[in-house]
């Protein structure tokens, strides 16, 4: 059996099966005394290219994507470290900018590796602490889902890089938002939370599968970033795919009881229901969208 026939999540149910790695189920590992870290990788060819990134950009979003973790987790950043993998022959200067914008979060980078590499290669480790972390697996039957953010920015981005179009949503596949006010907020009262790295239609089953309940996703509440209907036209593509599926928004979906959802101000775009996995709901209709996997998506 291959990875392409298992998915990530079936990678890492096996690897649980088999006593290999314990309580993977969150955005972020949770330690002692309210310690967070996170993990994630950019690797050239298949989270990036760098014709259409600049290395202040890479950084940026490798940093970012981190970030991001911590937010669902409600924690404030403390450290990260980076291991650069990148050929011999890349200049000193592309390097530094690199770590320019590695730095423009104003979380210190304290350690981590460098090493040789075909291609390059960005893995950045964060470290935070919190004092509630929601997790996936709080939510429950009457609660009512929640996004931070408009989504299918960085969808259409990439959209728009890929076809050539002229859109400034290029910048936001490049620079995605980082919500850790949001998120450090919203863990004082969430049931469950996470981020939308993998689109709202797969992220969405993730808090369906660990809460044991079934979550119902109305798209035509879904807010859809400005310019991202203009870039699916030109492109041929659903809208609701780049809204919903692409994935890489980074925006924070969270289950939250009924009567807090309205104080927070953040859009209602689902609830969470008695049974089990995800209903995507439009116009009342189903509608099938699938999320971004890695070994699924790869190529043979």
């Amino acid at each position: 059996m291959r990875l392409s026939d298992t998915g990530e999540l079936g990678l890492l149910h096996e690897l649980q099966r088999r006593g290999l790695a314990r309580g993977i189920e969150n955005d972020a590992a949770e330690l002692r005394d309210g310690l967070v870290v996170t993990q994630d990788a950019l690797v050239e060819g298949v989270h990036f290219r760098l014709d259409w990134t600049s290395w202040r950009d890479l950084g940026y979003k490798a940093a970012a994507v981190n970030l991001s973790d911590l937010a669902a987790s409600g924690a404030e950043p403390e450290a990260l470290l980076v291991t650069l993998a990148a050929p011999p022959q890349l200049l000193l200067e592309s390097a530094v900018e690199l770590y320019e914008g590695l730095a423009e979060h104003g979380v210190p980078i304290v350690g981590g590796d460098t090493t040789s590499s075909e291609r390059v290669s960005i893995v950045v480790t964060a470290l935070g602490r919190s004092d509630r972390v929601p997790g996936r697996a709080g939510a429950r039957s009457g609660d009512v889902l929640v996004v931070t953010g408009p989504l299918g920015a960085s969808a259409a981005g990439f959209v728009a890089l890929r076809d050539g179009i002229d859109s400034p949503l290029a910048l936001q596949h490049r620079r995605p938002p980082i919500r850790l006010a949001e998120g450090a907020r919203l863990a004082r009262i969430a049931h469950a939370m996470l981020d939308l790295s993998d689109g709202l239609a797969a992220d969405s089953t993730h808090v369906a599968a660990r809460s044991g309940c079934r979550l119902e996703l109305e798209l035509e509440r879904v807010p859809i970033a400005g310019g991202v209907v203009e870039v699916a036209e030109r492109a041929g593509e659903d809208v609701w795919w780049l809204a919903c599926g692409f994935g890489e928004d980074y925006e924070l979906l969270a289950a939250l009881p009924a009567d807090a959802a309205g104080s927070t101000g953040f859009p209602v775009v689902g609830r969470c229901v008695e049974g089990s996995g995800v209903e995507l709901l439009l116009a009342g209709e189903p509608r099938q969208l699938a999320g971004w996997d890695h070994f699924l998506q790869a190529p043979e």
